[in-house]
């Protein structure tokens, strides 16, 4: 069977389960159980002869020969039992539950499954089918699964500036699906001919990441083992089902790409005296932290910087309070100054993500040694978001959109750098800003634009209806995000 054909009855059975109230992600997630059993199968068998872990009485085989309430029944045993296993089934396995009531729309499930050699096919084959049904499932509104998946394009877009190198690590502390895994992958195999070691090295040793959503991480394990990243038999899971943020790295690493999840406060819901739900903000204590603060993303920046290598290197994707908040958000961000070369930041149009009311950038940063002198020498910004509009249906972000942005980051030598900004062209969307231009600013921030907004001021030339209204919704969001923070201090000073 040809790839297409093989794409097109994938999609088929998810679109004849949805009309049952099967969702992308109950699908997905149904997949990926079958389809880690059917490939343990055929590396059980030769040429491979290996040993898996999995009781006959549970293996493919056994599930191949029931029918109806017998096979429900079955099905539930499996997921129950390689549950308790360890290392990799377990991390696929844990708090299985079975989405399909249907016995026979199961049954025609494993029968797609079975008619074809996964291990056998093509990577790009049975890689792009997965990452595929996660996008679409991240479409889903509903399910809210956007918030653990990064657009494709700009994770390619980050990993092309970065341009990691054969044998070095990399970590992304809040994987969600695996995208910048994935993508740093496809750069090294595409760039470098890779010996026995850096393939072995790649495979086994590069990735290191945190996913504290069990089914996300069920996703990403997937997701990675489609595209032969990580082993069927491997004890230790690369990706951790702790929370990045309570310790210390126990691995410092030379590169990390992280979208860390949106949303300011990291708080604790727990039952009161009166038996009622509440919450209280959750900081960090960490010794190795400039600022204690429950702002989510600001531990996070402190926790990339804290894990990376003398010199290692980080783009990370922050919300603009980063760039703009007082108080711990301005201590952080002379601190990043200070002791790791922050040079680019990206500033990111709306539109680009699934969760709505997000205004975002990348930061790109070089970790150094201790000095005695602030590391920052100036700040490069790219201005992607002043009069760029995208939608997630009609006009969604593409690789070729993110090419300017590359050819001015200049990946080959970041210091043969030119600005398209002067006086003479006051359009420019690339300019440099030195360290003490910053941080003569207030509360050293780095909420920095020049371009005039041409829909203030061409009424003539006003966006699609569709796009005012999207950027009307994420600047309420953006108001709502702003007014929580206040309710939420003002209750803090009242208890």
């Amino acid at each position: 069977m040809n790839t297409a054909s093989i794409v097109s009855k994938v999609w088929s059975f998810c679109n004849t389960l949805r009309d049952d109230g099967v969702s992308y992600g109950d699908y997905l997630e149904q997949l990926t159980y079958l389809l880690f059993l059917k490939m343990a199968d055929e590396y059980a068998k030769p040429p491979y002869n290996r040993k898996i872990g999995i009781p006959f009485e549970y293996d493919w085989q056994s599930l191949r020969s029931k029918r109806g309430a017998d096979l429900e029944a079955h099905y539930l045993g499996i997921l129950r039992e390689l549950g308790q296993k360890k290392g990799l089934l377990e991390q696929i396995f844990t708090k299985a539950q079975n989405k399909i009531q249907d016995p026979a729309k199961l049954l025609k499930i494993i029968t797609m499954i079975d008619e074809e050699n996964w291990v056998m096919m093509e990577t790009d084959v049975k890689g792009d089918i997965y990452e595929g049904l996660l996008e679409k499932n991240a479409e889903d509104t509903k399910s809210g699964a956007g918030q653990y998946f990064t657009p494709r394009p700009l994770i390619w877009a980050m990993v092309e500036c970065l341009r990691p190198q054969p044998m070095a690590t990399i970590a992304d502390p809040a994987c969600g699906t695996g995208g910048f895994f994935l993508a740093a992958y496809n750069f090294l195999v595409k760039n470098h001919p890779l010996d026995r070691e850096q393939k072995e090295f790649l495979k086994k040793s590069t990735f290191h990441g945190n996913e504290i959503v069990a089914n996300t991480r069920r996703l990403a394990l997937m997701n990675m083992f489609l595209h032969n990243i990580g082993d069927i038999n491997d004890e230790q899971c690369f990706i951790a089902s702790t929370d990045a943020l309570i310790a210390p790295s126990p691995l410092s690493v030379d590169y990390v790409l992280a979208n860390p999840p949106f949303g300011k406060k990291s708080s604790l819901t727990f039952t009161n005296e009166d038996g009622e739900q509440d919450q209280e903000d959750l900081t960090y204590n960490r010794q190795d932290f400039w600022a204690t603060t429950s702002n989510k993303q600001l531990n996070f920046v402190q926790h990339i910087r804290s894990m990376l290598k003398s010199r290692g290197q980080a783009a990370v994707v922050v919300p603009d309070n980063v760039l703009f908040e007082g108080g711990a958000g301005e201590t952080v961000r002379k601190q990043l100054l200070s002791t790791t070369d922050l040079h680019t930041i990206l500033r990111l149009p709306t539109g680009v993500f699934y969760k709505q009311g997000v205004k975002a950038n990348v930061i790109f940063f070089d970790n150094k040694p201790a000095a005695k002198d602030p590391w920052t020498k100036a700040i490069w910004f790219y201005d992607f978001r002043t009069n760029i509009h995208f939608t997630l249906k009609k006009n969604p972000l593409k690789p070729a959109d993110l090419q300017d942005f590359i050819t001015c980051y200049h990946p080959q030598n970041r210091h043969q750098r030119s600005e398209t900004y002067s006086e003479q062209n006051p359009e420019g969307r690339w300019r440099k800003f030195t360290y003490d231009e910053i941080i003569a600013r207030d509360k050293t921030s780095l909420d920095i634009f020049w371009l005039k907004d041409k829909s203030l001021t061409d009424l003539d030339n006003l966006p699609d209806p569709d796009v005012l209204a999207l950027e009307i919704m994420e600047n309420l969001e953006a108001g709502l995000e702003s007014f929580r923070t206040i309710v939420d201090s003002l209750e803090v000073t009242e208890t």
